[in-house]
């Protein structure tokens, strides 16, 4: 059976789990952990994606990120393939690095973002890298350390997480730990693996003797109404992707310039005033969510930061002109095919 596509949004919740070849190790002692760490917290940064938990296991890794503007897969080929090529150099060694490619399960937020991270940052528990909950406090390879403030990692998002559990950090902090203390007799959590607390070869799950079980996906984990949800959202992201892709970033500024009646030289130029920066937004918007344009090479076109373009493309996401453009853009597709 062929894989199926990756499911992503902006916004979205994703439990990766990264594993070795083979089960063999990824990381073989503290220079790899420093190296992957300064990779992934760079990138993270870059492209403003969320991390709420980590565990690096020798031959795995946990991950829990929130997605920005860059898609899932950007961002995980961007880390991977450098730390690949980094860890192959060291150890004088060739060949794939990583088993196949990377898991990705797409999460409701609420209410398995906590089960997750308390999930995550138990690993090393369960894999016998820490003795206890103490040990666990200072272990420098996952992200709870971060989270009871004994680790600094500024890209990691401790904020939200400890929120949930208090106002002041340190009562916060005493809660976080009470919680994830009772999940150390949980063990294994085979129902966090996505579909609906079940997996599903098909993407959807049949009823049996006329009793619907519901909508399940292996690439989901959430109720059957947020996986009918999510899937419906691929659909029509999928569609958009599908009419967008003979369009490249020049057409597409052009369409934008003459819709907003300006100069395609003003979109790219630093100009705040209205129409401009509007149109520069919308331009922002569509060229990452429907041509899959990378915001760096945007970034480049458009001569302004990453950083400028996630917030361009988010007030592109936002303006109530954005849907009427977007109508427009496909529509002139369509009259130049026929």
């Amino acid at each position: 059976m062929p894989r199926k596509a990756r499911i992503d949004a902006p916004g979205a919740l994703h439990h990766i789990i990264v594993r070795g070849i083979e089960k063999s190790p990824i990381f073989k002692d503290s220079r790899d952990h420093e190296q992957f760490l300064a990779r992934l917290g760079t990138i993270l940064t870059e492209t403003s994606t969320v991390c709420y938990a980590w565990a690096l296991i020798p031959n795995h890794v946990h991950l829990l990120l929130r997605t920005g503007t860059t898609s899932l897969t950007t961002v995980m080929r961007r880390v991977l393939t450098g730390y690949a090529q980094q860890f192959n150099r060291r150890h004088r060694r060739h060949g794939y690095l990583f088993q196949n490619r990377y898991k990705s399960i797409l999460c409701e937020t609420d209410p398995y973002l906590l089960e997750l991270v308390r999930y995550i940052h138990l690993n090393p528990v369960r894999a016998r890298k820490v003795a206890d909950l103490d040990a666990l406090d200072r272990y420098p390879h996952s992200g709870h350390a971060v989270l009871m403030g004994n680790l600094k990692h500024p890209w990691q998002d401790t904020d939200t997480i400890l929120s949930l559990f208090g106002r002041k950090s340190a009562a916060a902090r005493r809660a976080y730990r009470s919680f994830v203390e009772r999940g150390m007799t949980q063990g294994k959590r085979p129902e966090l693996v996505g579909g609906d607390l079940r997996r599903s070869a098909q993407g959807w799950t049949a009823t049996r003797k006329g009793a619907l079980r519901g909508a399940s996906d292996e690439r989901i984990l959430g109720s059957s109404a947020f996986v009918t949800s999510v899937l419906e959202q691929a659909r029509e992201a999928y569609d958009k992707r599908l009419r967008a892709s003979s369009m490249d970033l020049a057409t597409l500024v052009a369409v934008v310039a003459d819709r907003f009646d300006v100069a395609a030289s003003v979109i790219k130029s630093t100009v705040k005033q209205r129409p401009a920066s509007q149109a520069r937004a919308i331009l922002a918007h569509l060229a990452i969510d429907r041509l899959g344009i990378t915001g760096t090479t945007l970034a480049e076109h458009l001569h302004i930061s990453p950083s400028a373009v996630s917030k361009l493309a988010g007030r592109g996401r936002r303006d109530p002109l954005s849907p009427k453009i977007e109508a427009a853009l496909f529509a002139s597709k369509e009259k130049d095919r026929r």
